[in-house]
């Protein structure tokens, strides 16, 4: 009797029993994934020495890829931080002489959106910073 009463609804309703069910519809993907804000970086020391690239900002992290030119000794040295200037993740190339190499980085920023700021040296081969660093804010 309870199966009589639903097919008499629906055929009152106006609904045609023999049409095949479908799936519902699904929203489309998106065919290029979303691209994560980028930074221009240039750091040079006045003596032929420098670092350019680029850094790639993401939710917890940000990361460098680029070039180191050491004229004499070198290194590339990159910290993130938030936006209250406390520092989150730092991180340094080898000291690489009188070449060009490649120095990525991948800083942690483990708050939420990530750093807010990166600050990045060229050092000397101890570690002593030779220029004054550049600061890239998070566009």
């Amino acid at each position: 009797m309870l199966r009589r009463s639903a097919l008499t609804l629906f055929a009152a309703a106006g609904l045609a029993m023999s049409a095949p069910l479908t799936a519902p519809a699904v929203a489309a993907v998106p065919t290029a994934a979303t691209a994560y804000p980028t930074t221009p970086v240039y750091v040079a020391d006045g003596a032929g020495s420098y670092i350019k690239g680029t850094l790639t900002w993401y939710n917890r992290s940000a990361t460098f890829t680029g070039t180191l030119k050491s004229v004499g000794c070198r290194r590339a040295w990159y910290s993130v931080f938030d936006g209250y200037a406390n520092p989150l993740g730092a991180r340094s190339s080898s000291t690489h002489c009188n070449t060009m190499t490649s120095v990525p980085a991948t800083l942690p920023a483990n708050v939420v959106g990530g750093g807010s700021y990166v600050g990045v040296c060229l050092d000397d081969a101890k570690g002593k910073p030779v220029t004054s660093c550049g600061v890239y804010p998070r566009p």
